[in-house]
């Protein structure tokens, strides 16, 4: 496996019958849900499921969108660059998700909401909400644009396939089905997709296993090579990957995305009860668990199979996101169907998560922008209304993939774009539901403070890369390979000269990515509290109901207790519903409780 570009090339006829079943099996599932139960009657059936699902497939569903081509094709070749440490991840998703379970799920579930904006102004006002909304429509398609592009290349690097063909392919199935099925075609097609992910992973592993003669020999050479560094304590904040960088940092960057952002906010709101809303967050934790260990286990067979020839340095492929595809290329052309398998399992990630970013535009543009200003619309038109903003926003991911092409390592620049964008928000919903005196003055000066520090060291990255030895990169070999070699270690940047090199550069610019969004929530979070604090907000009443208070913690051990009947109040513009097990947002006699049965602990009897 070490001569230089040996992979054998081209797609199979099997290939391309296991890729295009995974298309029509996803596409099948969108024409189902557009007629099962009567079709998509009303906009709360097709953006939330009819808030009637369930942990396990929403769980799935979250764990696929989560994990996407992106993480497919950039984690392996980011453990095989620069080691294992990536795998400290595992605790940052542990704390992602109690934090998302135990802060934001129960203010979010109690007021029984479909876009989290709304929530903005109901603690703050409609001029926050439509802020919170534009900054997420634009921060989501930006990153789908991304998340589109990436398996593109990994079909143009296996198969030859036009890279922008491919492009447009992924945008139009994913349209499709958002379209014809809302939200429930979503979470089924993911759960269906995270196989497949898992498929193509073990695959992969299993085969690297048996060429290199056992597990053993992959963490041998793993040890040697230096890449089962887990554990880097180097507290240096420009340091690309420590554990600090990826405790402190990741936890703020993905709780922006878990505890906040509408394309996953909007699946576990969508249970039917706040007990299987909280299980599936902590289900779906597993299934993080099991896709980063696959993709760390990728990695490392990967720099076992080329520890003596690089593939990247030695210029067989282009890009360190080409050097998976690669690595299925070299061990997997001799099984029909195999490669195939790989690039569905990256076009899986893509379609979860570009399916759920269409659905959750589609809800924020409806629930923000359309539902407020038109309030005679029936709720047949607002399902027709959904479906075509769905159509709509397909369209423009699609465009936007081409936004994708001109930036530089794919996990990085995705990664990036939550982080400043995501970083300034999540400090505004902290303010909101964790400080009772943050007013709408303090929380808009500190958004606009968070975004300023986010924005700054953000952009200025991208105009001036980090020094190569910020990501600490580990020695890649070309010394066995078939032709000269061409250098012993790859820069995965182009620095500009030095002597352009201002002096932020070196320190502000060069800070980890990572906290770009710890930056922006602290930021925004310290100017609110000072801004509240000089503009009054001591003397305002804020409803409990909008804050986190000790009950939704206690709610939590409700097992040990008698369990009384509970009546919440909703959304003055909805109808009050009784909470007990079911979904807040919806009324009984919409689920056909019609008469007055003796209700006990949230069940009709």
């Amino acid at each position: 496996m070490s001569g230089a570009c040996g992979a054998a090339g081209g797609f199979g006829p099997w290939d391309y019958v296991v890729f295009a079943a995974m298309l029509l099996i996803s596409a099948g599932i969108g024409i189902y849900y557009a007629f099962a139960g009567g079709g998509q009657k009303t906009s709360a059936e097709f953006l939330m499921g009819g808030r009637s699902m369930h942990a396990v497939p929403v769980a799935l569903s979250l764990t696929a969108s989560f994990m996407s081509a992106v993480t497919v094709l950039g984690t392996p070749a980011e453990v095989y660059r620069f080691g294992a440490r990536f795998s400290v991840f595992a605790l940052t998703y542990l704390l992602v998700v109690v934090l998302s379970a135990e802060i934001f799920l129960p203010v979010f579930y109690r007021l029984g909401i479909t876009s989290t904006y709304e929530y903005l102004e109901l603690r703050f006002n409609k001029y926050l909400r439509l802020c919170g909304t534009a900054i997420f429509i634009i921060q989501t398609i930006l990153y789908t644009g991304i998340v589109i592009y990436a398996p593109a290349l990994a079909l143009n690097q296996v198969t030859g396939f036009n890279l922008w063909g491919a492009v447009v392919a992924t945008g139009v199935v994913c349209t499709f089905y958002c379209t014809l099925g809302g939200l429930k075609a979503v979470v089924w097609t993911d759960v269906f997709q995270v196989g497949i992910m898992v498929a193509g992973f073990s695959s992969v592993i299993i085969r690297a296993v048996v060429v290199q003669g056992g597990i053993g020999r992959i963490l041998n050479d793993s040890y040697h090579g230096e890449r089962l560094n887990f554990w880097e304590f180097d507290p240096n904040p420009l340091q690309r990957h420590t554990f600090w960088t990826i405790i402190i940092g990741g936890t703020f960057t993905w709780l922006g995305v878990y505890g906040i952002n509408q394309s996953q906010v909007q699946r576990y709101i969508a249970c039917k009860s706040r007990f299987q809303a909280k299980i599936s967050l902590y289900i779906n934790l597993l299934g993080l668990w099991a896709i980063l260990a696959c993709a760390v286990l990728c990695g490392l067979a990967m720099y076992s199979i080329y520890k003596d020839c690089d593939p990247w340095t030695a210029k067989c492929v282009s890009a360190p996101d080409q050097l998976m595809p690669y690595l299925v290329q070299d061990i997997l052309h001799t099984f029909p169907g195999m490669p195939g398998l790989f690039v569905a399992s990256a076009y899986s990630g893509t379609l979860s998560t570009v399916s759920s970013s269409i659905n959750a535009l589609a809800a924020v543009t409806v629930e923000d922008l359309i539902k407020p200003y038109f309030a005679s619309l029936t709720e047949r038109k607002l399902s027709w209304i959904s479906m075509g903003m769905s159509l709509f926003y397909g369209g423009v991911c699609i465009a936007m993939a081409g936004v994708a092409s001109l930036l530089g390592g794919l996990l990085q620049a995705a990664l990036s774009i939550f982080g400043m964008v995501g970083g300034p928000l999540l400090g505004l919903f902290s303010l909101g539901i964790l400080c009772p005196f943050a007013n709408p003055v303090g929380a808009f000066t500190g958004l606009l403070g968070g975004f300023t520090a986010s924005l700054w060291v953000g952009i200025g990255a991208q105009i001036y890369s980090p020094r190569p030895q910020n990501s600490m990169p580990l020695n890649l070999s070309t010394e066995y390979c078939n032709k000269t070699g061409l250098g012993t270690e790859g820069n995965w940047t182009t620095l500009m000269p030095d002597t352009e090199r201002p002096i932020l550069a070196d320190y502000w610019y060069s800070l980890s990515y990572l906290y770009f969004s710890t930056l922006g929530t602290l930021v925004t979070v310290a100017v609110g509290i000072v801004g509240s604090l000089l503009t009054g907000g001591l003397r305002q009443n804020v409803d409990r109901k909008f804050m986190l208070n000790k009950d939704d913690f206690l709610s939590n051990f409700s097992f040990l207790k008698p369990k009384k009947d509970d009546k919440v109040e909703v959304l003055n513009w909805k109808q009050v519903a009784d909470e007990g097990t079911d979904n807040p947002a919806f009324n009984h006699i919409e689920m056909n409780f019609t008469d007055n049965k003796e209700k006990v602990n949230g069940v009709y009897t």
